[in-house]
């Protein structure tokens, strides 16, 4: 790497979140400079450091110095990987931004093998997990059922086992700029926006040191936001759920309704009595609380957006001409 190298505007923008990956940081930009160079292009690599708490942003630093193609965006805390992804999308340049992991489970050199499908006009070309090395059986099972899930009660198209590994067109990342929401579901988003897509196989590999940055409760709270995002079906579950107490409520009247005619002992009427008021009122009050549990998680979400805040704030933007050692929101 040549510090002294003349930065143009690049063609190719890698847009990378970093969270407490100081083990990593370094081959992860070596290995992607090493595979972009070939090409012949002039590229960029933006690092957004997402909050890191290791030595992750001094290594950053460095890197920068050592190469102006190697960019970084400073987060003053950290506001998570989706925004992460967010900010690294509004600062990149190029014509073409591939948003990849900086852990290396998604391995650069698989790159030009999306630069290669935009080359043939796709707008979004995203990276299918073929194999996924190194991850539990449960992982790999609920992320299945998941993108199943989502792909059967969404009205967007998401594909199947893929992750937020892709590239997108100029076009498609000015369109992702236009949309603001606090709770994103980046490869749901991409989507969306529609544009010519395809995919691309490959292997994912283990992660070679550190730990994974999307544990049981990050993963349930990803899935959540993928599903109010893009459907309504919870809301609408909870209709069903009340038609369908009150179609069990009347038949548990007419069942009542014939043990009176059948005469009962006062003893037995009273056991059932009770037993049975008392499991409806559970039951009642059980499906109550998932409604207004599934209510309140819309509601909370829309409070989030009428509260106007920034998606991030930067606190430091290396590489940038315009942002450079700059406060930013955005």
């Amino acid at each position: 790497m040549n510090n002294q190298q003349q930065v143009t505007r690049p063609v190719f923008s890698v847009v990378a979140p970093v969270y407490n990956e100081e083990k990593l940081i370094e081959e992860f930009c070596h290995r992607t400079v090493a595979t972009l160079e070939p090409l012949g292009e002039p590229f960029e690599i933006v690092l957004v450091n997402d909050g890191s708490r290791d030595r992750s942003l001094e290594l950053m630093y460095a890197l920068h110095l050592n190469d102006p193609r190697i960019k970084v965006v400073n987060f003053s805390r950290n506001f998570g990987h989706q925004l992460a992804i967010t900010a690294g999308a509004d600062h990149a340049g190029g014509d073409a931004v591939v948003v990849i992991d900086s852990d290396l489970q998604d391995p650069p050199e698989v790159i030009p093998e999306l630069i290669a499908k935009w080359r043939e006009g796709y707008q979004v070309v995203y990276a299918v997990r073929e194999e996924r090395q190194g991850e539990t059986w449960f992982k790999t099972t609920t992320a299945a059922l998941f993108y199943r899930l989502i792909d059967r009660i969404t009205s967007v198209n998401i594909p199947s086992d893929a992750g937020d590994f892709r590239l997108m067109d100029r076009k498609v990342v000015n369109a992702l700029g236009q949309i603001r929401e606090h709770h994103r579901f980046m490869r749901g988003l991409s989507v969306w926006v529609g544009f010519k897509s395809t995919g691309v196989t490959y292997q994912r590999h283990a992660r070679k040191a550190g730990t994974t940055k999307y544990p049981l409760r990050k993963m349930l709270k990803f899935a959540l936001d993928g599903i109010t995002s893009f459907s309504y079906l919870p809301l609408q579950l909870a209709t069903y759920m009340g038609f369908i107490v009150a179609a069990l409520s009347f038949i548990f009247i007419l069942i009542v309704f014939a043990l009176r005619l059948g005469n009962p002992t006062a003893e037995d009427a009273a056991f059932y009595g009770q037993a049975s008021t008392l499991s409806i009122v559970l039951f009642i009050g059980a499906v109550q609380l998932i409604s207004l549990g599934i209510i309140g998680e819309y509601v909370g979400r829309i409070y989030d957006e009428v509260k106007g805040r920034p998606l991030y704030i930067v606190a430091e933007a290396l590489g940038f001409e315009e942002k450079e050692h700059t406060n930013v929101t955005g």
